[in-house]
């Protein structure tokens, strides 16, 4: 299996989802497409799709990952063999969780390719959403990053800091993945931005509804969005 494009899925249940779609689609500078059921695509003024917005029927606003592969179908059992187990599965698509509880989708690549770029602001900064974090508890850090080692086949690249790893795609992807170690709380997934003046993007955040959780000066800021969905604005280079 070669995990050809990665989208990002922010799942909001449906009271706050029409709040959460105008505040992501403000912070990326992007458009919606039609919807398409409980679905929408948060289209970037150039380039190929990465994010997309869903209404879920349950708490709490969320977020979850879909690898594009040429076929789910064929590629299923070797991830189930990898220690994921199937939670749903129709024709083009097949839901799974990950050794550690992590869901995450298979779905058909489309020939995605182009890559955004990032979004100059009013301000002196720019920013791009550019990975995707996986929180994974410390009991079940080592095999959930060797699940997703195994699974993408992309190159481990140790942090300063030992609590991260990062997953580098060998070609060119909108997305790279960090699995992270965390305390108590549930595994799950959250959206990272990079930024090259996180001071002046998170007032930007903030004034678009966001709320400060934690700040590491010189580092990354954690906001809430107004669903209360955590991510974090972090000091990368947003031009790859």
């Amino acid at each position: 299996m070669i995990v050809r494009w990665v989208t990002g899925f922010l799942d909001t249940p449906a009271p706050g989802a029409a709040v959460a779609e105008a505040f992501w689609l403000a912070v990326t500078g992007s458009v919606l497409s039609p919807r398409r059921g409980p679905c929408v695509t948060l289209l970037p003024e150039k380039g190929d799709a990465y994010l997309r917005a869903q209404v879920v029927g349950d708490s709490p606003a969320r977020a979850h990952l879909d690898l594009h592969v040429d076929d789910p179908g064929a590629a299923v059992g070797a991830v189930v063999a990898l220690g994921a187990v199937v939670t749903f599965e129709e024709p083009g698509l097949v839901v799974l969780r990950s050794p550690a509880g992590i869901a995450f989708c298979l779905v058909p690549w489309e020939y995605e390719r182009e890559l955004p770029l990032p979004v100059r602001w009013d301000g002196p900064q720019s920013s791009i959403v550019d990975q995707l974090c996986l929180n994974v508890p410390a009991p079940f850090y080592a095999r959930e990053l060797v699940f997703w080692s195994e699974v993408t086949r992309w190159e481990r690249r140790a942090s300063d800091l030992p609590e991260f790893t990062f997953l580098e795609p060998p070609a060119r992807m909108p997305v790279r993945l960090l699995v992270q170690r965390t305390g108590e709380g549930p595994p799950g997934v959250h959206v990272d931005l990079a930024c090259d003046e996180v001071d002046a993007e998170v007032a930007r955040h903030v004034a678009l509804g966001a709320s400060v959780v934690r700040r590491v000066p010189r580092d990354w800021t954690t906001l809430r969005d107004p669903v209360g969905r955590e991510y974090c604005v972090t000091a990368r280079s947003p031009f790859k």
